[in-house]
């Protein structure tokens, strides 16, 4: 994990389908891209940004989301998320995030990750049923 120092980016980017808006996510009953698919687009894409940096076994998790999402987003936009790794404090990851769409910024925030041992975390996680 020595190679994750602040100041990595990474960027994903998703057409807005009516699988991904609000009314198919039910977070809503407009036919735009729901908040609920821009904060999974924020975690995919500030997890993509370190994965290939974690040992052999780790992986990260995501903890914290702090999003505002600005504007509305047609079915047939292509949204792109924007990541940068602002801190490494231990296993703690904190990103800076902007969000946009054919017309500009639609969201931007702040997520925490927290580097893990996949297997271990798995385990205790399934020990509670």
């Amino acid at each position: 994990m020595s190679e994750l120092k602040p100041g990595l980016t990474n960027e994903k980017s998703v057409a807005v389908t009516i699988e991904n808006t609000a009314l198919a996510m039910g977070s809503g009953t407009l036919r735009v891209f729901a908040t609920p698919s821009m904060i999974a687009l924020i975690e995919g894409c500030c997890a993509e940004s370190v994965e290939g940096l974690l040992g052999e076994g780790n992986t990260s998790v995501g903890t914290k989301v702090e999003v505002e999402h600005l504007a509305a987003s047609p079915v047939g936009a292509s949204v792109l998320c924007k990541s940068t790794l602002t801190a490494v404090d231990g296993r703690r990851l904190d990103f800076e995030v902007e969000v946009y769409d054919n017309a500009g910024l639609i969201g931007k925030g702040r997520h925490t990750r927290f580097t893990v041992d996949a297997d271990r975390f798995v385990t205790k996680a399934y020990s509670k049923l």
